[in-house]
């Protein structure tokens, strides 16, 4: 489950920083928020 997780953090980081060079920075700064509480450091929030 924490591979998952982690998979969808990297998913969601790298959607986030296209989204911001792409010039919509308040959705892509969201995502890349979303992506680390998800992440290997934030397993412990859906835990």
């Amino acid at each position: 489950m924490e591979f998952i997780l982690w998979i969808a953090a990297v998913v969601l980081v790298i959607s986030g920083i296209v989204t911001i060079v792409r010039g919509r920075v308040a959705y892509g700064a969201l995502l890349i928020v979303i992506g680390l509480l998800v992440g290997p450091g934030g397993v412990s929030v859906f835990t």
